[in-house]
C-alpha cells in the first residue's frame, strides 16, 4: 500500500473495488485523458447516465469530423452523450446553455467529474449536482493550473508531477484539492509518455476518490496560495526553437512538444521535425544553430547558446519519423547550420 500526497493509505484498486459504494456519475471529458478515466469508472461498476463532450472536431488530411475518445465509449457502451458548444446561460449560445441544463437537471445521478473537458463550468451548472463535481487535474496543484499541465512540467524541467482529485469551483483550477498522488517525471519522459501515466494514475485515484467520500474520509484541503503557476495553452508557433537558448532548455522542448506539436526547426529552406535529443558539452566555438557534425552514429550535433544537443530522430515534411542514421541517408547535413 503506498501513502499520497495527504498521507493516506492509497488502496490497490482491486480491494477498494470490494468496498466502494457505486454512484450514479455525470461524465463530462472530451481527450484520451479522460476517456482513461471514464473507462476505469466504468470497470468500477459506476453508472454514468450521461456524457458531456466537445462538438466533434474535422481532423486529417480529409477534415472529415471525428467523435472524441470520450465520445467514442460512450457510444460503444451505450451511454448518452451530450455535446453542447456552450454551458453559459448568459453566453453566446443561450438556448443551448438552456437545453443543456434542463437535461442535466432531468438525469438522476449523485455527481459530476470532469477531465479535460475544455468547457467552462459556470456556478450553475456546478449547482445542480447533489455531490458537487470532482476534476481529474493533471498536476500537483497549485502548480500548473489552467490548460496544459503535463507539456509545461516537461518544458519547466520539474522533477515530479502527478494528479490532482479537486473540489470544483468558479476559480480556474482554484478548488479545494481532495485527493493528491505524485509521479517522477523521467529524464526521457515525452509528454506522450507522460501524459499515458498520469491518465492511468487519473482513472485510479478518481476509483479511489469516490470509494472514500462514499466513506466520509476525504477530506478537503485549500490550495495554499504560494506556488500558483498557470500553464498556457500550447501554441503551434511554439515549437519553432531558438538555438540561442542553452541546450538544456531546448531538450526540454523537444520533449514538451513530443507528440504536439512537435518541435521544428529551419534547416536549407526545410522546416524539419526534431523528435528526440540528448544534451551534450560543447567548446563553444560554434556560433548557435551550426551543425557540428551530422553522421550516422553520433547522430547530428548542433551548437546551442550554451552547451550541444545531438539530435536522434527527425522527420522532413511528407517523411516518416526516422533515427538519425537513416535520415541523414536521403538528407545530408553536414556543415549546415539552422536558422
Amino acid at each position: 500500500m503506498s501513502r499520497n500526497y495527504f498521507g493516506l493509505p492509497h488502496w490497490p484498486p482491486a480491494l477498494a473495488s470490494c468496498t466502494i459504494a457505486l454512484m450514479k456519475i455525470i461524465f463530462a471529458g472530451t481527450p484520451e485523458f479522460a476517456a482513461v478515466a471514464l473507462k476505469a469508472l466504468h470497470d468500477a461498476g459506476h453508472q454514468v447516465p450521461l456524457v458531456l463532450t466537445q462538438p466533434d472536431r474535422p481532423a486529417g488530411r480529409g477534415m472529415q469530423l471525428h467523435a472524441s475518445p470520450v465520445k467514442q465509449f460512450a457510444l460503444d457502451h451505450q451511454i448518452a452523450v451530450a455535446q453542447p458548444v456552450s454551458l453559459r446561460l448568459d453566453g453566446k449560445y443561450p438556448d443551448v446553455a438552456r437545453e443543456a441544463h434542463a437535461l442535466l437537471q432531468a438525469t438522476p445521478h449523485d455527481i459530476m467529474v470532469v477531465a479535460a473537458y475544455g468547457l467552462i463550468l459556470p456556478s450553475s451548472v456546478l449547482d445542480i449536482p447533489p455531490r458537487g463535481c470532482l476534476n481529474i487535474h493533471g498536476s500537483l496543484l497549485p502548480r500548473w493550473r489552467g490548460a496544459a499541465p503535463i507539456h509545461r512540467a516537461i518544458e519547466a524541467g520539474d522533477s515530479e508531477t502527478g494528479i490532482t482529485i479537486m473540489q470544483m469551483d468558479q476559480g480556474l483550477d482554484t478548488g479545494a484539492m481532495l485527493l493528491i498522488e505524485k509521479m517522477t517525471i523521467g529524464a526521457s519522459d515525452t509528454t506522450g509518455t507522460l501524459h499515458d501515466k498520469m491518465a492511468k494514475l487519473g482513472g485510479d485515484l478518481i476509483v479511489e476518490a469516490l470509494r472514500r467520500l462514499e466513506q466520509n474520509v476525504l477530506p478537503a484541503t485549500p490550495q495554499p496560495e504560494q506556488g500558483v503557476t498557470y500553464a498556457a495553452k500550447i501554441s503551434k508557433e511554439e515549437a519553432a526553437l531558438d538555438f540561442s537558448l542553452p541546450a538544456e532548455v531546448l531538450e526540454r522542448k523537444i520533449r514538451a512538444f513530443n507528440p504536439f506539436p512537435a518541435a521544428a526547426a529551419v534547416f536549407a529552406g526545410v522546416t524539419l521535425k526534431l523528435w528526440q535529443a540528448q544534451v551534450i558539452a560543447a567548446d563553444g566555438k560554434h556560433a548557435a544553430g551550426t551543425v557540428i557534425s551530422a553522421d550516422p552514429q553520433d547522430g547530428v550535433i548542433v551548437a546551442c547558446g550554451s552547451g550541444a544537443l545531438r539530435i536522434t530522430e527527425l522527420q522532413k515534411p511528407g517523411g516518416k519519423r526516422l533515427p538519425a542514421a537513416e535520415f541523414l541517408k536521403a538528407f545530408p547535413m553536414q556543415g549546415g547550420r539552422f536558422n
